[in-house]
C-alpha cells in the first residue's frame, strides 16, 4: 500500500500540469501521482501518459469522458491505493520543503500505529499580480498533536476548510460515501463538508504546503465567472444543506463548525445574485432560501437569523449596498477571488 494518493484533476491542463506534476514527484515510491485526464481536447493525455511510462511505480495515468472536476475527483479516489488522499488541481502545485515534512509526518503516524482521519496543513494564495502571498491557517486549530472536536476551543468567523488545506484518510471517504456530482463547479466544498461528521481525530501541521494559483481570467473562482456559473453554486450549496442534517451531529463543536462552514457557502450563494443585479439571479437567491425553509426549517431559521442571514437579507437597495461593501471588505481580509 502507498501512504498517500494524489489526485489530479486535468481538463485542457497542457500549459501547467507538467509543473504540478514535477512538484509531486520528490515524493517517491510513498506516493503514487493519479492523473486524471477528463476528456480534454489538448495535449493533456499525452503528458499523462508519458509520465506514467516514465515513472510506472509512481504515476497512473486514467482517461476518461468529460464529466467535469468532480466526476475526475471521484475517479482519482476509486484508483486510489494510499491509506491517505489528497487532491490537487492541474494549475496548483505543492512546496517541496513542506511536502517532505508532511510525509515524515504521515511515516510516523504509521510507525507509531496512530490512526488519524485528517491532516489540515496550510495553503498561499498564489495570486497573480499580488505583492504579497496570503498564507490560510487553520486558526483555532491545536497544533502539531492529535486532537478531536472537542479540543477545539473556539470557531472562528469566516474560517473553513478548504480542499486545498485537507488530506484524508482514503477509506474515510468511501466509507461515508462520498460521491461528487457530474458536471458541477464548486464541487471542492462538498468534498470537505460531507466527511466532517466521520472525522473522529485530526493534526494540524503548520506549513505552508498548497500553492493556490489564482488570477486567470477563465478560472472558476473568477467573480464574474461564479454569477455566471450561480445556478451550479447554489446547486452545490442545497447538496451541501441536504447531506448532513446539522441538527443530528451529536458533538457540538463539530456541528458548530459545519453550521459556520454551511452558512459560508450560503452567504457566497446570496452575495453573488445581490452583485449580479438582476431580477433572474435575485429570484433564484429567494428560492435557495425558500428551499432550505422547506427541507429543514430548523436549521433554515439559524441561517436566517445569524448576523450573516440578517446582513445579506436587507431589504432596498441600501441593504443590498450594506451586504456588497461587507463581502467587499471579508475579501480583502481573506484575500480571496
Amino acid at each position: 500500500m502507498k501512504l498517500l494518493s494524489f489526485a489530479i484533476p486535468c481538463y485542457n491542463s497542457k500549459d501547467y500540469m507538467e509543473h504540478c506534476i514535477e512538484s509531486i514527484l520528490p515524493g517517491g515510491d510513498d506516493v503514487e501521482i493519479i492523473i486524471v485526464d477528463d476528456g480534454s481536447k489538448d495535449e493533456t493525455a499525452a503528458i499523462a501518459d508519458r509520465y506514467a511510462a516514465e515513472y510506472p511505480d509512481i504515476v497512473k495515468a486514467v482517461h476518461q469522458e468529460n464529466g467535469g472536476h468532480g466526476e475526475a475527483v471521484n475517479t482519482g479516489l476509486k484508483n486510489a491505493t494510499g491509506k491517505y488522499f489528497k487532491v490537487v488541481d492541474s494549475d496548483d502545485w505543492v512546496d517541496l520543503e513542506s511536502y517532505k515534512k508532511i510525509l515524515d509526518k504521515l511515516r510516523e503516524f504509521e510507525q507509531e500505529n496512530t490512526q488519524i482521519d485528517m491532516l489540515l496543513a496550510n495553503y498561499v494564495y498564489e495570486k497573480e499580480g499580488a505583492r504579497r502571498k496570503k498564507v490560510m491557517r487553520q486558526t483555532g486549530f491545536p497544533r502539531n498533536e492529535v486532537f478531536t472536536w472537542s479540543d477545539i476551543k473556539h470557531i472562528y468567523k469566516g474560517h473553513y476548510i478548504l480542499m486545498h488545506s485537507v488530506i484524508y484518510r482514503t477509506e474515510l471517504l468511501r466509507s461515508c460515501g462520498l460521491e461528487l456530482p457530474k458536471h458541477t463547479f464548486y464541487v471542492d466544498n462538498i468534498y470537505v463538508y460531507k466527511p466532517l461528521p466521520y472525522v473522529r481525530t485530526m493534526y494540524y501541521l503548520d506549513v505552508d504546503f498548497y500553492r493556490y494559483f489564482i488570477g486567470r481570467d477563465d478560472q472558476s473562482v473568477n467573480e464574474q465567472v461564479m454569477i455566471r456559473r450561480i445556478d451550479q453554486q447554489i446547486r452545490v450549496n442545497k447538496i451541501m444543506f441536504d447531506d448532513v442534517k446539522l441538527h443530528e451531529i451529536t458533538n457540538e463543536m463539530c456541528r458548530k463548525y459545519m453550521y459556520s462552514y454551511l452558512e459560508i457557502i450560503t452567504t457566497i450563494s446570496t452575495i453573488l445574485a445581490i452583485i449580479s443585479g438582476t431580477d433572474e439571479n435575485m429570484a433564484k437567491k429567494d428560492e435557495l432560501w425558500a428551499y432550505m425553509k422547506e427541507h429543514d426549517e430548523e436549521t433554515y431559521k439559524k441561517l436566517r437569523h445569524g448576523v450573516m442571514g440578517q446582513l445579506m437579507n436587507l431589504p432596498g437597495k441600501g441593504g443590498r449596498k450594506v451586504a456588497i461593501g461587507a463581502y467587499k471588505l471579508s475579501q480583502k481580509v481573506v484575500g480571496f477571488n
